[in-house]
């Protein structure tokens, strides 16, 4: 299967992504979740350039379309 991101993990940037959640472990964290119910739910999302779900979903967190609270 050849990936529409042949580049490697240059997209989404993890500059961009990290003005969205402050921490690369929270990023991680928040990712795996958003990942796990793509892959559980089989869900399409349109439009996205990432083929794997973790991609996916990195893409959706920077697009805001994912809502995520971190408790302290």
């Amino acid at each position: 299967m050849v990936s529409k991101n042949e580049g490697g993990m240059r997209y989404p940037s993890i500059d961009k992504l990290l003005n969205k959640i402050d921490s690369k472990y929270k990023l991680v964290y928040a990712a795996s979740k958003v990942a796990r119910i793509i892959e559980q739910e089989n869900l399409k999302v349109e439009g996205a350039k990432c083929v794997k779900s973790v991609g996916i979903a990195l893409e959706e967190i920077l697009n805001d379309k994912v809502d995520i609270t971190f408790e302290t």
